[in-house]
């Protein structure tokens, strides 16, 4: 058999055992090493699965992942999540729509500290359900604001899917976290204006409430120690920027800040702590673990030849380079209502990256666009898994329910796609502003 050959059964067999319900890492790992055995051998195999274990285990580049992770268990345990989403309602909350949009700004500012979608919306349905909730909001509009204002926090730094997606793709972490502010920033008040137009809409779906006063405001800012939150995430993140930290000594720095936080503000007791550690190491693992067996995957992808076969198929190929753009988008559009987007990158980057390099495209740019693609598979059905995680978390709301609200911020991310396939400029212009065309290391 020839090795292009070896390398389609491996996929056809990997794609067969995922739908039929198999772990997506273990699946992946099985037909990794079968490829690999039939294109060179068995002992090459083996070899190869103990080589990238030892590699990624002990990498420090990807320490980066636990470590904000670990800031983002603290965020959580200290209740910061809480105390942005009263500071925002305060501000915006009695407008038309105020909570919602409200939702939107803490989930930004929340999802820069943890970088994680259910980490995120766990907190943004503990604070802010309740308070729609008693002001009469539509539950359609409620439910879906906050299942599409947790795809920010895998968008706006510090993200994992842009962490696991800069090691596939061999990329720059630094200037991927830079390259996902503004869009980021976008997005929020696309979906800030989505809100807007559904109220505007349908007044009764979000009742008007009583204005806060000056006071009150100044008081949401001061309490929670959000001042103290803002500071150690400028640090953290704003030492990036600057150039101060790596990605991985920033978020040691936010995390060890957030620890102090937590600690001078009695809002994190010894119970606490573990509780955040053994959630950062079963992360450190499973991060781990993933990107291992996607490693091995796109080793024997590489032996195979078919991403090389393929990048010299499209180079044949008489049409415009955004054409086939286009249709790589489309393709992660439909994978994304089907697959997690930490496995459908791992799949599709070492079938992809060699194309998309030949046809000249900027690997940071496409990765913040496949982040956005995945935050569209995330909204849209059969398998929203933004949906369902808040299925999860709202067990008495119909699932039809929940789908029916995303319509609008699925507009708004479309729209998003849009600006940024139209002026790519929207995120590679701060990364090359920090960082020029010089590799940042992690």
């Amino acid at each position: 058999m020839t090795p292009v050959f070896c390398g389609v059964i491996a996929l056809v067999g990997f794609m067969v055992f995922m739908f039929l319900g198999l772990p997506v890492p273990i699946s992946m790992l099985f037909f990794a090493v079968v490829g690999i055995a039939l294109i060179k051998s068995p002992a090459a195999a083996f070899q190869a699965v103990a080589s990238d274990i030892f590699t990624n285990f002990s990498s420090y580049t990807l320490t980066v992942a636990p470590v904000f992770g670990l800031m983002g268990f603290l965020a959580s345990y200290s209740g910061i999540g809480e105390s942005l989403f009263n500071a925002a309602d305060k501000f915006i909350g009695h407008k038309r729509g105020g909570i919602a949009s409200s939702v939107q700004i803490a989930c930004a500012v929340f999802g820069a500290i943890c970088g994680s979608i259910p980490a995120t919306m766990g907190t943004m349905v503990t604070v802010a359900m309740p308070e729609m909730e008693k002001r009469s909001y539509r539950t359609s509009l409620s439910t879906a604001c906050i299942a599409a204002g947790s795809s920010l926090s895998v968008l706006i730094p510090p993200s994992a899917t842009l962490i696991i997606y800069g090691v596939a793709a061999d990329e720059s972490i630094g200037r991927l976290f830079m390259a996902g502010v503004i869009p980021g920033l976008i997005l929020m008040l696309l979906q800030i204006l989505a809100i807007w137009i559904v109220v505007k809409r349908h007044p009764d779906y979000a009742p008007m409430s009583l204005k806060s006063t000056w006071k009150e405001r100044l008081m949401a800012i001061r309490s929670g120690g959000l001042i103290e939150v803002l500071i150690i995430f400028l640090l953290s993140i704003g030492g990036m920027f600057i150039g101060w930290f790596t990605p991985t000594e920033g978020a040691s720095v936010g995390a060890v800040g957030m620890l102090l936080i937590g600690l001078i503000e009695r809002k994190i007791n010894w119970n606490n702590l573990m509780k955040c550690l053994v959630q950062s190491a079963k992360l450190a693992a499973m991060v781990f673990f993933i990107l291992t067996c996607g490693s091995i995957f796109g080793r024997m992808f590489a032996l195979s030849g078919i991403p090389t076969l393929l990048a010299r198929f499209v180079s044949t190929l008489d049409v415009a380079p955004w054409i086939l753009m286009g249709v790589i988008i489309l393709i992660y559009f439909i994978m994304g209502m089907f697959i997690d987007g930490i496995a459908m990158i791992l799949i599709t980057v070492p079938i992809f990256a060699p194309i998309l390099s030949s046809l000249g495209y900027d690997g940071v740019w496409y990765g913040v666009l496949i982040v956005l693609v995945l935050c569209l598979g995330g909204l849209t059905p059969p398998v929203g898994l933004n949906c369902f995680y808040m299925k999860g978390f709202c067990k008495d709301v119909p699932l039809t329910t929940i789908f029916s609200g995303v319509w609008p911020f699925v507009a708004a991310i479309i729209i998003c796609m849009i600006l940024i396939m139209v002026f790519p400029q929207l995120a590679t212009w701060l990364p090359n502003l920090l960082y020029g065309g010089a590799a940042v290391t992690a």
